[in-house]
């Protein structure tokens, strides 16, 4: 099933595509795992964050500034506009998902979208502003969307215990990861974290495990470690770059089939 470079065949990886709709005026893309049944996933995330059964994962892209109260509702929305149905996981970002990155180690997949407008310390002292005022400039010359959104996507059973250590584990990669990058933070205030894995049947057991030295961690935190990496440097780049005018409705070029067959692979 993994082939001697530790990468599954590309028909076994998940298949994540990418869609589009029309929102304020512009035109704004979103990604899309449809896992199907057979999946048990945890998640910090508005929509469908805890753990349970969960059979699809939406990454929407929204304006920067955004200020809805129901971002949940939203979200909902969208996936019902995209044909998903029963319960799954909705993240949130005002990052690039056109510009997502992904890494795969030993069949454990992470896809992540990145924007580092707010780095911040999680254990910051309490003088600090939770989120810091940015210099006053003309905003279309400062490109600020911030969120690290990570999907994480193990093939195999996994206990809860084990689920949520395996959450806990991509968390940690991530901070590595962005200190690697040469960021002084352990993420934004709005991070986010999904982590998939198979719901245990048959006679196959459950993995107790998943610490970065447990075999799904250890292969997970790689994954995630590689994909954040890449994807700090190219928000970074971004950052140096002034934004492009976004387009006011969806066009054939805004979607993908799969954006793991094109994007941006690590490791």
């Amino acid at each position: 099933m993994i082939n001697a470079n530790g990468f599954l065949p590309e028909d076994r990886r998940p298949v994540v595509r990418r869609g589009a709709r029309s929102e304020e005026g512009s035109c704004r893309h979103l990604l899309v795992w449809e896992a199907g049944p057979g999946w048990r996933m945890v998640s910090s995330a508005v929509l469908g964050g805890g753990i349970g059964e969960r059979g699809w994962v939406v990454n929407a892209q929204v304006r920067p500034g955004y200020d809805r109260l129901d971002p949940d509702r939203h979200l909902a929305e969208l996936a019902w506009a995209e044909g998903l149905r029963g319960p799954g996981v909705g993240l949130m970002t005002a990052a690039e998902v056109d510009d997502c990155t992904w890494g795969e180690d030993g069949g454990a997949v992470a896809v992540v979208t990145t924007g580092i407008g707010v780095p911040t310390w999680a254990a910051a002292p309490p003088a600090e502003p939770a989120l810091p005022a940015l210099p006053a400039v003309p905003a279309p010359a400062r490109y600020v969307p911030g969120t690290i959104n990570i999907l994480a996507v193990v093939p195999a059973p996994v206990t809860d215990a084990g689920l949520v250590n395996l959450l806990a584990t991509a968390t940690e990669a991530k901070v590595q990861a962005l200190l690697d990058a040469g960021y002084d933070c352990s993420g934004t205030p709005s991070d986010a974290v999904c982590v998939a894995v198979r719901t245990p049947d048959g006679p196959r057991a459950a993995d107790p495990f998943g610490g970065p030295r447990s075999l799904w961690g250890a292969r997970l935190a790689r994954a995630v470690h590689r994909a954040v990496v890449e994807g700090a440097h190219r928000d970074r780049e971004r950052r140096a770059q002034r934004p492009g005018a976004p387009h006011p409705r969806p066009v054939a070029d805004c979607l993908r089939e799969n954006v793991l067959a094109t994007g941006r692979r690590t490791g």
